[in-house]
């Protein structure tokens, strides 16, 4: 059973719901220490006063506002004063269509389970939930901050995803060009082309942190005493040819040659070149090279091909091959 890291209340209505509320992620993240490279020692470190030149002990440490240079002390009792109105409270506020908000808004997935007494209840509101096509959005306090948050049903259990406030999400305006660049329908066609070739569906077990992996394998080898090429990627650019990037990108080419198909001449993407839509593919080699990754990993999975998840598309194609 995981550690829960708040307990409290979801308030709905007149009814108190008991929670305990869990990390919905387990990061596998490698983690690094700083070390001293003469003799391999870790580096420390230690609450310092600048004034007086020496440590402190924790017993004299206590949280400030920078108020233009000056310090204001706050004490504990000031950040219980300031959410007593919320104090272990999951406040709904409304119960909004879920494809109504924008992913931007969401900030990380917590799991809330049902605390001793409070089962019947949380059932209850799950089961009321669920089906319903609408999240609910409610306020709480943790950790000395109020977080806006969005709570629904996923398995019959409630989920809560902490969320950005309005102000916190950045305009897009300073992102934008100031005026939107001509596109040609040419274009257009063949990207939306590209698009289709590789749709698919969401399967979370396809993708792995390969650069985690990677570096995993760099440690183990530094830890054998190995020598390591360093490879310096190139940095991406943007395509001299767009039109010839598009029909190559389709074509499973790399790019080379002017690209164009073959059929009618005319840049449209139909001709030798261009995809055939999902499922007109025989299961030649030849025909599977024409397919998406996300097609040729269907076909995989349906055949059962052990690893499927971390081969390429040339890799997915010799496979299904055989």
């Amino acid at each position: 059973m995981p550690r829960s890291i708040w307990s409290g209340a979801i308030s709905f209505g007149l009814v108190n719901v008991p929670v305990r509320m869990y990390s919905a992620v387990s990061e596998h993240r490698l983690h690094f220490s700083l070390v001293h490279v003469k003799d391999g020692s870790p580096i420390g470190y230690a609450k310092y006063c600048k004034a007086e030149d020496k440590p402190v002990d924790d017993s004299e440490v206590a949280k400030a506002y920078d108020w233009d240079g000056e310090y204001v002390i706050l004490r504990d009792e000031d950040f219980e004063r300031a959410q007593a109105d919320t104090y272990k409270t999951i406040d709904i506020q409304d119960f909004v269509p879920y494809e109504e908000i924008d992913p931007v808004f969401f900030d990380r997935t917590y799991y809330l389970g049902p605390d001793k007494g409070g089962e019947k209840v949380y059932a209850l509101l799950a089961k009321a939930m669920a089906g319903d096509g609408r999240a609910a959005i409610a306020k709480f306090v943790m950790r000395e901050r109020q977080h806006l948050a969005c709570r629904r049903v996923r398995d019959g259990a409630l989920i809560l995803e902490r969320m950005h406030f309005a102000d916190e999400v950045r305009p897009l305006g300073d992102v934008l060009p100031e005026s939107a660049p001509k596109l040609e329908r040419a274009e257009l066609e063949l990207a939306r082309d590209l698009i289709e070739r590789l749709a698919g569906h969401f399967e979370p077990e396809k993708y792995a942190d390969t650069y985690r992996d990677a570096l995993w394998a760099i440690i183990e080898e530094r830890r054998q005493g190995g020598t390591v090429e360093a490879k310096r990627p190139e940095a991406p650019t943007a395509a001299p040819d767009l039109m010839a990037a598009l029909r190559a990108s389709l074509a499973g080419g790399d790019g080379g040659g002017d690209g164009r198909s073959e059929g009618d001449g005319a840049g449209n993407g139909r001709g030798k070149g261009a995809p055939k839509r999902r499922g007109a593919a025989k299961r030649g080699d030849g025909d599977l090279a024409r397919l998406s990754k996300a097609e040729l990993y269907e076909r995989a999975k349906a055949a059962d091909i052990p690893g499927r998840a971390d081969m390429t598309k040339d890799e997915l194609v010799e496979a299904l091959s055989r």
